[in-house]
């Protein structure tokens, strides 16, 4: 997709602080963190929503939530906690139409989420 601020980070035309890619997955640092630890984790391939994501290829979504795990791992919050969280639609906050799952960690962690 051209005009989606994901797939051109994906792509490599957009700078992020990727902290993990392959193929079919890259992972970044959010650029407003919402906790110590926010990376988001995107298929390289364009799907709207997780939901979209599955239908498709439900070993992407596998691979995504892998990835997510590792990430935790990495980023040292894999025993302490971490919450991964993705958003469908705009009224469930997802600004961008691109599915990435957040991986949220390094503090507590309330719910609900808001």
């Amino acid at each position: 997709m051209t005009d989606c601020l994901f797939c051109s980070i994906a792509g490599g035309d957009i700078p992020a602080d990727v902290v993990f890619r392959d193929d079919d997955v890259v992972a970044f640092r959010d650029i407003d963190p919402k906790a110590p630890v926010h990376v988001l984790v995107i298929p390289t391939a364009h799907h709207a929503n997780a939901a979209d994501a599955a239908a498709a290829s439900p070993e992407l979504v596998g691979r995504l939530i892998e990835v997510a795990g590792q990430i935790a791992a990495d980023e040292g919050v894999a025993d302490s906690g971490y919450r991964i969280v993705t958003n469908t639609g705009d009224e469930a906050g997802q600004s961008v139409h691109h599915l990435h799952l957040h991986v949220l960690g390094g503090r507590t962690l309330t719910w609900p989420p808001g």
